[in-house]
């Protein structure tokens, strides 16, 4: 048994965060509804790579799901909504502040409907302040929360080239929407979920990110950003590694294995102040080293000193490696429009056992007429809304 099994959700999504959230409820046993625009539907479904009109990002966050296509700017089809939610546990949607009201499915009025209900509103910045109904995409919070300050160097800034603000709001709407239901398991009560991105985002980068940002009293000590320690890609004669050599001891034994250790008892980098101060010049030292050697000679001499490090990987070789197979992480899965398909399974194993992969993502409107049935809508009604142009 799965551990979501017999919750039932029901997404309002563009794009990634809700999508991905009910995602992953999904592959942990929920039933996800996700409703979607008469018209195109969501629009990360033409974005990309694609086979049979379906993208494999769309793919890749909306498996497991059930789609139906209800106009919301018809009432009927609001009230359609009003009555599936009277036996929904979990109510989910991305659109900006104040248009789940108007459409009259805000959270007080659903909640009233149906007390057990679990309501999640995602949105950019907040319900209120400046930016409470300004765009928000994943460059835009990565901008405003400090990736772009924490992945730049030298007062340059630099995004980090993945949606990570989205997908770390969306595992943070997940945590808080189980977290709902364990209260509502006590007492019978659901609650409101409030969570911007940018919330997210910086709580996210924080720790780290923001060492230097942390103590506020003016006799605190300031020190290098872990980041600037760790973080290093060194080049080779034909790639690249990354080494972390987090104490003194890993970071003689790892210039010893590249027969560099004599740098430290030259004078600008023989005590720890002298080594930060000039440690962009060290770092240019030891890089020329590095690229007299290739990476699997690199990679042998490391292992040989006991130093953490790794070849930095391109997508095939991450593919291939037999970690991975060792963790049994990827699986393949038969799409009936998109044909064989790669997917990452759930990484959380559940007594001892992996998740396998949910079913594969909808078509637009796949699901409208079983899922209303399933409901208990009569049929001459769903056929009297399908000619309304309420359903499709």
């Amino acid at each position: 048994m799965k551990p979501l099994e017999g919750i039932t959700v029901l997404e309002f999504s563009t794009m990634i965060t809700a999508s991905f959230a009910a995602m992953m409820m999904a592959e942990q046993g929920a039933r996800v509804i996700k409703v979607e625009p008469m018209n195109v539907g969501d629009p990360m479904r033409y974005i990309g790579a694609n086979k049979g009109g379906i993208s494999s990002l769309f793919a890749n966050c909306n498996r497991g799901k059930q789609s139906i296509r209800v106009n919301l700017k018809e009432q009927a089809g609001q009230e359609l909504i009003r009555e599936l939610v009277a036996e929904v546990d979990i109510f989910i949607h991305n659109f900006r502040p104040g248009v789940m009201d108007k459409l009259n499915l805000g959270s007080d009025a659903l909640r009233e409907l149906n007390p057990r209900l679990i309501y999640a509103a995602i949105s950019g910045f907040g319900k209120e302040g400046p930016l409470g109904r300004a765009p928000a995409y994943d460059p835009i919070i990565q901008a405003h929360a400090g990736l772009t300050a924490t992945q730049g160097k030298g007062g340059e800034p630099a995004f980090f080239r993945t949606l990570i603000c989205d997908k770390i709001t969306a595992y943070t709407a997940c945590q808080a929407v189980t977290c709902a239901l364990y209260v509502r398991e006590k007492t019978g009560v659901g609650q409101h979920i409030d969570l911007s991105m940018l919330d997210a985002g910086l709580f996210f980068v924080f720790p780290d990110g923001f060492q230097n940002h942390t103590l506020l009293d003016a006799d605190h000590e300031p020190g290098p950003l872990l980041i600037d320690l760790l973080y290093e890609l060194t080049l080779t004669k034909d790639g690249a590694v990354t080494i972390s050599a987090g104490t003194d001891e890993m970071q003689m034994r790892s210039l010893i294995a590249i027969g560099m250790e004599h740098l430290l008892a030259d004078e600008r980098f023989n005590s720890f102040e002298r080594l930060v101060a000039n440690l962009e010049e060290f770092k240019a030292l030891v890089a020329s080293a590095y690229l007299q050697f290739t990476t699997d000679e690199i990679i042998e001499k490391l292992k040989a000193a006991d130093v953490p490090c790794a070849r930095c990987l391109n997508h095939d070789e991450v593919l291939a490696q037999e970690q991975l197979g060792a963790n049994d992480s990827i699986g393949v899965i038969d799409h009936p429009i998109m044909g064989s398909m790669r997917v990452v399974k759930s990484p959380a194993r559940f007594a001892g056992e992996r998740l396998e992969p949910s079913r594969p993502s909808p078509d637009h409107g796949e699901h409208t007429a079983q899922v209303l049935r399933e409901f208990a809508v009569a049929e001459e009604r769903i056929s009297a809304m399908t000619e309304q142009g309420i359903v499709a």
